[in-house]
C-alpha cells in the first residue's frame, strides 16, 4: 500500500502540536471521521501507530452489508441503511479526489443456507426484521433453491444449498483501496497523519486534552478515540466505558477466476480482480492473529458445499485479523461525561459505515454533544 509523507511523519515532534480535533487511529474508522471533519472546515490531526500494529482494515472482507444488521436494534438497521445509501456518492467523491478505484459495487448480497434448518432459521430472522420494520429497514427476501439458481445462471449449486436471503442494498469494495483513498484524500486536505505516533496516555485539562505519544505531545479541545482495541485504556482513563473485545476471523483467497459470482455474499465474494474470498471464522483467541489449518479446511469445505466446482480451484493465500466487538456486536459511540469533548468511536463495520461516519457522524461530533439519534449507540445500553 502506498505511503504518503505528511507533517510530523518521519521526524520526532519537538513541541506540542495543536488542532481543532485530534483523531487517535488512522484506520478505516478514524480516517473516515477525519475526512468528514476536515471537509467540514475543522483542522484535524491523526495519530497512527506503526506497521506492526494489528489493523482491522488489513484483514477486512470488504462488505457493505445491510441485510442482517439491526436485529433487535432498529437504530442500527437505520444507521446501516443510511450508510449504504450514501456509499455511491461517497465512493465517487473519493475516486474523483484521489484517482483510486475502490472497486465499489452494490449489486445486492446473498447469504447462503445449507440444509432446511438454516433456511428455516433465516426465514425466522427475516420475519423478526420485518416485524420491527421502519422506513430504513432493509429490503430482504428469502429465496428457495429454484429462485436462487435463477439468480445465478450457469452456476452449479451444491446439493445441500436450500436457498439464500437476498438484499439489493448490499455491496462490496476493496477495503485496502478504501483506506489508501482516504489517506490520499486526507493528504490533499492538508490533514497531517503522524505515523509511529502511538498514543501512550491522555490527560484531561481545562477544556483541552493532552496526548503523549512516541513522537511527543499533542493538544486539542476535541478528542476522537478511533484506534480499535487500542482505544480501550485511553477511553477508560477519561471515564468512558469501553466494553470491547477481539474476535479472530480467518479468510481464504483463491486464484483468479472468470466472473461467475455477480453478487456479494457474507461468506463468499468474488473480487473485481477475479479472486474468490472465502470467510470468515468467528474465534475468541485474544490477540492471536495466526492462521490455522483446521479453520482453512472448514472454510474450504463450506465453499465447496455451496459451489462444488470450486473443488478444482487453487487456494493462493490465507490470513487472519481481529474484529472489534461490543457485547451486542453493535457500534459504540461513547462520550465522556466527566470530560466533554472526548468521544470513543468503534465498530466492526468500518467498511459498511465509512460513508455514514464521514457524512453524518463526523459533523455531529464537531457540533457536539451527540444528538438523541446516537443515544442507542452509547455505552449506557450496557448498564
Amino acid at each position: 500500500m502506498a505511503r504518503h509523507r505528511s507533517h510530523g511523519q518521519t521526524s520526532a515532534v519537538t513541541k506540542t502540536l495543536t488542532s481543532d480535533v485530534l483523531v487517535v487511529g488512522g484506520g478505516l474508522v478514524g480516517a473516515a471521521l477525519a475526512f468528514g471533519m476536515a471537509g467540514a472546515g475543522a483542522t484535524v490531526r491523526i495519530l497512527d501507530g506503526g506497521d506492526g500494529d494489528i489493523r482491522a482494515a488489513h484483514a477486512n472482507f470488504g462488505l457493505i452489508w445491510v441485510q442482517s444488521k439491526g436485529l433487535d436494534m432498529p437504530a442500527y438497521a437505520r444507521w446501516t441503511r443510511q450508510s449504504a445509501d450514501l456509499w455511491g456518492a461517497f465512493a465517487a467523491e473519493l475516486g474523483d479526489l484521489t484517482g483510486v478505484s475502490l472497486h465499489h459495487r452494490q449489486r445486492g448480497g446473498l447469504s447462503y443456507c445449507l440444509g432446511e434448518k438454516e433456511l428455516d432459521d433465516k426465514r425466522a430472522e427475516i420475519a423478526r426484521l420485518h416485524n420491527q420494520r421502519t422506513p430504513w429497514s432493509p429490503e430482504v427476501t428469502v429465496l428457495d433453491r429454484t429462485e436462487l439458481a435463477g439468480l445465478l445462471p450457469g452456476v452449479t449449486l451444491g446439493p445441500a444449498v436450500r436457498g439464500a436471503s437476498f438484499c439489493p442494498q448490499d455491496g462490496e469494495c476493496n477495503p485496502l483501496a478504501l483506506l489508501r483513498s482516504l489517506h490520499h484524500a486526507l493528504a490533499a486536505q492538508g490533514v497531517p497523519l503522524h505515523r509511529n505516533a502511538r498514543a501512550l496516555s491522555v490527560t484531561a485539562m481545562a477544556g483541552r486534552f493532552r496526548v503523549i505519544t512516541e513522537q511527543g505531545g499533542f493538544e486539542t479541545p476535541r478528542l476522537v478515540l478511533a484506534a480499535g482495541l487500542g482505544s480501550k485504556p485511553l477511553a477508560e482513563s477519561l471515564g468512558i466505558a469501553a466494553p470491547i473485545r477481539p474476535q479472530r476471523g480467518q479468510i481464504l483467497v483463491t486464484e483468479r477466476l472468470p466472473e461467475f459470482l455477480r453478487f456479494a455474499g457474507d461468506t463468499l465474494r468474488q473480487t473485481a480482480d477475479g479472486t474468490l474470498m472465502v470467510g470468515a471464522t468467528h474465534e475468541d483467541t485474544g490477540l492471536d492473529v495466526s492462521t490455522t489449518s483446521a479453520a482453512s479446511a472448514e472454510l474450504a469445505r463450506h465453499a465447496v458445499s455451496v459451489f462444488p466446482d470450486l473443488a478444482r480451484v487453487n487456494l493462493v493465500r490465507s490470513w487472519a485479523g481481529l474484529r472489534v466487538l461490543t457485547p451486542d456486536g453493535n457500534p459504540l459511540y461513547a462520550e465522556s461525561e466527566d470530560h466533554p469533548g472526548a468521544v470513543m468511536v468503534t465498530c466492526h463495520s468500518g467498511v459498511t459505515l465509512a460513508a455514514a461516519h464521514a457524512r453524518l457522524l463526523a459533523p455531529a461530533i464537531l457540533a457536539g454533544p451527540l444528538g438523541p439519534e446516537f443515544a442507542p449507540f452509547s455505552a449506557a445500553r450496557f448498564g
